[in-house]
């Protein structure tokens, strides 16, 4: 760093080296800042997108690209040393993908409101009890936490689904492909037929032509019995 201009030496190096210090704080600062981020990020439960970008439910899409910019641009891993800086950033990312995709936010909106749901009917609560009007912070801690038990229900639902999915899809796969082998089959021996046509024609006339001369060279002649008397 340059030395200010107009200081006495022994001055401008107490300068230098204070603003030196100063720059080695800020780094120091904004690395701990991505550090903290990046752990934030990991810990947020990844079904959440919610909680992954830091945003309450129910914010318009221009503040959830606003929120993604100003993340990723702290942690992305050009900008840091942290080696799990691009799992974060991917998780980030995807986050995002998922608010501004309205079929997916509308799965999260709707899982969100079922934990609250859930939530009022064990606490037997209404939509008038002050603790829903006016949540405290005991009671957001509680909606997250069986926000994260509908999410994995819901995830483990979807994962069965797809799996009898593919089962189904996987036997029918195999009742085309045995179709398709039978046909195939059929095909070959049709042609295999066809190809030893002229072979079965000839074989059968040599069979009969065979037959006629047998015939005629078997016959004997009956010698005529003389009647005794």
């Amino acid at each position: 760093m340059t030395a200010p201009e107009g200081l006495p030496k022994e001055d401008s190096n107490d300068s230098l080296a204070a603003l030196d210090a100063l720059d080695a704080l800020e780094k120091e600062a904004s690395e701990f800042n991505k550090d903290a981020e990046i752990d934030r990020i990991l810990k947020a439960f990844k079904l959440d997108a919610y909680a992954v970008l830091n945003l309450q439910p129910g914010v318009p899409d221009t503040q959830i690209k606003l929120q993604y910019r100003k993340l990723s641009l702290l942690i992305h891993p050009d900008k840091t040393s942290n080696p799990s800086a691009p799992d974060a950033f991917d998780r980030l990312k995807k986050a995002q993908t998922t608010l501004l995709e309205e079929k997916s936010r509308q799965h999260l909106d709707e899982c969100i409101a079922d934990a609250r749901m859930l939530l009022m009917r064990e606490r037997k609560l209404t939509v008038d009890s002050p603790e829903v009007k006016e949540p405290d912070s005991d009671f957001m801690a509680a909606w997250r936490r069986k926000t994260v038990e509908v999410l994995v229900d819901a995830e483990a639902r979807r994962r069965k689904q797809m799996r009898a999915q593919l089962q189904e899809e996987g036997r029918e796969q195999r009742k085309q492909d045995e179709e398709a082998a039978e046909r195939k089959r059929r095909r070959e021996h049709e042609v295999k037929w066809e190809e030893t046509r002229e072979g079965r024609i000839d074989s059968w006339r040599d069979f009969q032509k065979g037959k006629g001369v047998g015939d005629g060279e078997g016959k004997t002649k009956k010698k005529k019995m003389k009647v005794l008397g």
